[in-house]
């Protein structure tokens, strides 16, 4: 049997844990050892959200610090969330 597993973003006791760790760090291992799927899955959403946002450019460096930045903000509470998304305009783009 397997332990009881507790996520630190939703603090939800029969949260399902992630299978693996989503990135080969220490920042990945502690997401899996902190976040439940669910939270991973809301923080997929948000990442893809910037990077069309911002067009963020994956091969660069400071594009994957702005990411990890808001991640941990997002899943940790760690520092601000940096990427703002303006809404205020969604549904007005005509083709």
């Amino acid at each position: 049997m397997s332990e009881p597993f507790r996520c630190t973003r939703c603090e939800r006791e029969d949260a399902r844990p992630l299978d693996s760790p989503p990135f080969p760090t220490d920042l990945g291992a502690r997401v899996l050892a902190e976040i439940c799927a669910d939270c991973w899955d809301e923080w997929k959403e948000r990442q893809m959200l910037l990077i069309n946002h911002y067009g963020l450019q994956l091969q660069k460096a400071e594009s994957r610090d702005f990411l990890y930045a808001n991640m941990k903000a997002f899943l940790f509470g760690e520092g601000e969330m940096t990427g703002e998304i303006d809404t205020s305009q969604e549904g007005t783009v005509e083709w």
